[in-house]
């Protein structure tokens, strides 16, 4: 009798094993993302990826024939995220400092107030330098210059200031691509060189790269390439404060500010279309802020490329590649595939 007791008892401890896992499965479930992207899948078209990954596992992923997840495509302005932390790593270094003018490092930009713009104003899109808005799309991942140097000095002779630097906010490729020509002078490398020494090999990311695959100049702004994978490695660091695979790629400090609104309530001059209502950091934009106005939900978009986000109260990271162009059509289409998302994740 006690033996069938014990086993009757496994057997019921069994069960009800299998019924936590299945209302653990309910928790995380995607059947509703499924229906979205078979029902849309002629406007979603045959590249893209999604990969939803949390507690270090991929629990949502979703390849097509002609863009896999492990296959790098253009990923935009999500490159600008990666670009912000390749400066904290010399921000850490004390090689730079977020207080430091540029004309320190370029000294074309002494002249007509632009001697006031620092590497903080570069990160934050505060430069107050004109910015061509229309030309972040037209640029996507390509870049007209033949190389950096020519850029930044198109910038230091041709742009006007149209605001005091830190007066306001205006989204473009300018910040970051003048402190891309900054760490090429600091170090005497390549940029994207530094991307791969400092960034994609420490977090194993072998897909990503900045080069320009016609010669011209890489685009910090929007030029990388990436496969969905290895970009959550770099996500996976970012909610680590810094920490990947036990080794600190970025100090904690140096997340903390890349994640901080620096400026909540600037005067916006620009600022993209799917990004309105946003609060920028430094290469992400903070979505939504709890009751101290920190960020909980961070991103990285633009007009063009990936959207990746980190939920920092769910703790997950989510990524949407495609290697075509956005639209207005296919932004609503994408928002609908994120609340979906966030609407399963537990």
């Amino acid at each position: 009798m006690s033996a069938i007791f014990n086993y009757l008892c496994r057997k019921c401890s069994l069960a009800l094993i299998f019924m936590l896992f299945l209302q653990s499965a309910d928790a995380q479930d995607f059947n509703n993302l499924q229906t979205i992207l078979k029902s849309n899948a002629k406007n979603l078209g045959k590249q893209y990826t999604i990969v939803v990954q949390k507690g270090g596992k991929n629990i949502f992923l979703s390849e097509t024939d002609e863009l896999k997840l492990k296959i790098p495509t253009a990923i935009g302005h999500a490159s600008s995220w990666i670009s912000a932390a390749l400066v904290m790593t010399f921000i850490d270094q004390k090689k730079l400092s977020l207080d430091d003018p540029i004309a320190k490092y370029l000294p074309e930009f002494k002249k007509n107030m632009k001697g006031y713009i620092t590497v903080a104003h570069c990160l934050t899109q505060t430069t107050g330098l004109d910015a061509d808005a229309s030309g972040i799309v037209k640029v996507a991942q390509k870049n007209k210059f033949l190389n950096l140097d020519e850029e930044v000095s198109f910038y230091a002779t041709k742009k006007l200031i149209v605001d005091n630097p830190g007066d306001a906010f205006s989204y473009s490729n300018v910040g970051l691509n003048i402190l891309g020509k900054v760490m090429e002078i600091i170090s005497k490398k390549s940029f994207d060189r530094l991307a791969a020494e400092r960034i994609f090999r420490p977090l194993g990311m072998r897909t990503a790269s900045f080069f320009n695959e016609d010669g011209n100049a890489p685009n910090p702004t929007s030029g990388a390439t990436c496969s969905a994978f290895d970009y959550l490695n770099f996500m996976q660091m970012i909610a680590n404060k810094g920490l990947f695979n036990g080794k600190q790629v970025l100090s904690e400090h140096a997340v903390n500010t890349l994640l901080t609104i620096h400026h909540p309530d600037l005067r916006i001059r620009y600022t993209p279309e799917n990004t309105k209502g946003f609060k920028y950091t430094m290469g992400s934009w903070a979505e939504s802020t709890d009751e101290n106005g920190k960020g909980i939900v961070f991103s990285s978009l633009g007009p063009t490329g990936a959207i990746t986000w980190f939920d920092s109260n769910k703790k997950y990271f989510a990524a949407i590649l495609s290697s075509e162009l956005q639209n207005s059509q296919r932004f609503q289409l994408i928002n609908q595939i994120r609340r979906s998302i966030e609407e399963s994740v537990e």
